[in-house]
């Protein structure tokens, strides 16, 4: 089961990042992502007391559940052991920080998940891998850019690298020849005017350019 998540993501390279949906948007969000060739979704967390560890992973079940065969399911933004198991008990996949603790990379290699820390520097790469990181998302790559990506993969080219914060359907493509092994895109494919407007069609068209920038790769 992990290895179809990590084979999935090197093959579609595009993780869906859902941050702040709302319940009633959330199915046909992600029917319509679907429908434009995404098949990873990641449902972020949130830090802010905006939304419930609990709430969260309610959403994550209606996905897993209503989703199954077709997508494979993630969480954003997690920062404890807690919502590690919430989301393994919600039938989640894989689990995405925007930081490297051991303590999370642990509890999710014990249960079974893809471990996806948050990471930037050599240092903080290297110690993400040796805890056992099945790929790090190198976060934020917005001020840094390809060039970086590069450099970075250089000495590691051992570790599996996901670019995340400011990719775009402009420079998707630079960022994965420049060795990203994928990428994390939330607001330019999940676009929030069109989530308002019930606009799924216009998502799906949307999420399809994406994916086509991927496939022509």
């Amino acid at each position: 089961m992990k290895q179809k998540v990590i084979e999935l993501i090197e093959k579609h390279r595009i993780i869906a990042i859902l941050r702040g949906i709302h319940k009633e948007d959330l199915l046909p969000l992600s029917e319509a992502l679907y429908q434009g060739g995404i098949r990873l979704l990641e449902v972020t967390y949130s830090n802010h007391s905006l939304q419930s560890d609990e709430d969260t992973a309610d959403l994550i079940k209606l996905l897993s559940e209503n989703m199954k065969n077709k997508m494979e399911i993630g969480a954003g933004t997690v920062l404890t052991e807690k919502q590690v198991r919430f989301t393994h008990d919600a039938g989640g996949s894989f689990i995405i920080s925007p930081n490297t603790d051991g303590t999370v990379i642990k509890e999710t290699l014990r249960l079974g998940m893809v471990s996806i820390p948050g990471a930037l520097t050599p240092t903080e790469v290297v110690a993400a891998h040796n805890y056992g990181a099945d790929l790090v998302k190198l976060f934020p790559v917005t001020s840094l850019g390809t060039e970086y990506i590069k450099a970075i993969r250089s000495p590691l080219a051992n570790i599996k690298l996901l670019a995340v914060g400011g990719v775009d359907l402009n420079n998707i493509n630079e960022y994965l020849r420049a060795g990203a092994c994928g990428v994390g895109i939330g607001a330019c494919i999940a676009d929030k005017g069109m989530i308002r407007q019930k606009n799924w069609e216009g998502i799906a068209k949307l999420a399809r350019a994406f994916t086509e920038r991927v496939e022509n790769e």
